[in-house]
């Protein structure tokens, strides 16, 4: 009897325990969900519920509401995994997005006072200050050489403090003193003619008199080549083909030359030597022959394209 009534209060305790374990989860889409949520299987996808003897489901945890995931949050085993879908309410976002801005280090700024007194009263603005008058002394010296004025009586005045600057203003302003030209020496010319028959004097006798009627040379200038200019023609400037031969020089293939080409010759500059031809005989794709003057008979040459370096048509008494 004592053992029933100690046994009967701890079992009551015992079942009480696990109706208090077992809770009433309310899902996100307004669903209940009665279990006991196992902690020890937390994890990123979810954690398991106990909803009846042997019988376990896995609920994400973005299907908790926002209510049974702080209460989530107390377990420190399942915290880590349940603060990312706990959604803060707005004095939360408050604190968390609050900016606390610093104010960066300002300099002080100086006491209002004139421009002048602010110039002096840091070395940067005595320096500028130095530049500006030194400046202005060397443009009046500028100014001095341009208007041919005195350098010194312009950049003095330049020099004077504060009213220094209307000095090269005022002098380039002013017309440029031109000085005037010296003075002609007195050269003396020689006697002329009559007046030294009026003297008396012999012209003849004088080697610095020239007699009036005296001889004097004529100067001739030398004539004028009135040859046409000669013509080169170099391998690189010119592709030397049957084409170029054709077009450039078509009076050297016949046998009657015309009169204006009846003195013109052919110079050919090629690898093998150098000839003088008044006739291309025949052309070919890649080579040419010419007649070429041996004493008194005539000799036909085959010269190649590739072998010519230069070409040049002048007059044969060029």
């Amino acid at each position: 009897m004592r053992r029933f009534v100690i046994i009967l209060p701890l079992l009551l305790l015992g079942f009480s325990g696990a109706i208090a374990r077992a809770e009433a989860l309310k899902l996100a889409n307004g669903e209940t969900l009665n279990g006991e949520v196992l902690p020890t299987s937390a994890n990123d996808q979810g954690v398991q519920v106990k909803i009846g003897e042997g019988e376990y489901q896995r609920v994400p945890w973005a299907n908790f509401s926002q209510d049974d995931l702080k209460n989530f949050a107390k377990n420190q085993r399942m915290q880590p995994f349940v603060e990312p879908f706990i959604e803060p309410n707005p004095e939360e976002k408050v604190k968390k997005t609050e900016v606390n801005l610093k104010q960066p280090p300002r300099l002080e700024r100086p006491p209002s006072q004139t421009l002048l007194v602010a110039f002096f009263s840091s070395g940067l603005g005595i320096f500028v200050m130095l530049l500006l008058y030194a400046a202005t002394i060397y443009a009046g010296f500028e100014v001095a050489i341009f208007r041919a004025q005195p350098p010194l009586l312009v950049c003095g005045l330049s020099a004077i403090p504060f009213l220094g600057v209307l000095s090269p203003i005022i002098f380039v302003a002013l017309p440029t003193n031109v000085k005037s030209a010296a003075p002609a020496l007195d050269v003396p010319t020689e006697p002329k003619p009559q007046f030294v028959a009026e003297q008396g004097i012999n012209p003849m006798l004088d080697d610095k008199v020239a007699h009036p009627s005296g001889l004097k040379l004529a100067h001739t200038e030398e004539a004028k080549s009135t040859l046409p200019e000669t013509v080169t023609f170099q391998r690189g400037q010119f592709t030397f083909n049957r084409r170029f031969f054709e077009t450039k020089f078509p009076g050297f293939f016949g046998v009657v030359r015309r009169d204006a080409e009846k003195d013109m010759v052919l110079v050919i500059k090629s690898t093998r030597g150098e000839y003088t031809t008044q006739r291309i005989s025949r052309i070919a794709a890649n080579d040419l022959h010419v007649q070429v003057q041996r004493g008194a008979a005539t000799e036909e040459v085959m010269v190649p394209f590739q072998e010519i370096k230069e070409l040049r048509l002048k007059h044969k008494d060029a």
